[in-house]
């Protein structure tokens, strides 16, 4: 089980992340159809981050990236529903405040909800891993697209771009033809 130390979090419970939520399955979720029969709770890849702890959860109902409160750097006070942007090599991400009875306040960042696309516990894991995996991927820098070629294709494109109103739409404006005056 991975224990997340922090004190807001379930460090003042004695409980694991994983127990939490297992209780949680236990006491609130069984029999909903929103639950992957297929899934267990699992804790994947909790380490340092900035200061904090970072990792994924999965359960039976949800996915989420998750981000703990640690006590090496400073963390910010949010109302629960407000967003905070965290920086990753692969980019920025906009974490929700949430905040759970038992385990204190934390970030997350829902990756799946519901879960039925996974056939099981293992596929699972492996799109946890592999998520955790290109956070720490560097964006590629963005490389110029090239001009379209000019031709009645390129005027196309230009003409869809356009703003038009349904009427012009469905006359075929965006085909080249011209408005026809009085109607």
């Amino acid at each position: 089980m991975t224990e997340i130390s922090t004190p807001d979090a379930v460090g003042r419970t004695g409980c694991s992340l994983e127990e939490i939520y297992r209780r949680i399955h236990r006491e609130q979720m069984l029999g909903l159809p929103i639950l992957n029969p297929a899934l267990e709770v699992e804790a994947v890849g909790f380490a340092p981050y900035c200061g904090h702890r970072l990792g994924i959860l999965v359960t039976p109902w949800f996915m989420k990236l998750m981000l703990w409160p640690g006590e090496e750097a400073p963390w910010p006070e949010l109302r629960e529903g407000e967003s905070q942007s965290w920086q990753f090599p692969c980019g920025a991400l906009k974490f929700v405040a949430e905040r759970d009875e038992q385990a204190g306040s934390y970030h997350a960042f829902s990756l799946f909800s519901p879960m039925h696309e996974f056939a099981g516990q293992d596929e699972a894991r492996a799109a946890a891993q592999a998520v955790l995996q290109g956070l720490f991927i560097e964006a590629a820098p963005a490389e110029p697209v090239p001009a379209a070629p000019a031709g009645p294709l390129a005027e196309i494109r230009e003409a869809v771009a356009a703003p038009m109103s349904k009427r012009d739409f469905l006359r075929g404006s965006f085909l080249g033809r011209r408005r026809e005056s009085g109607r």
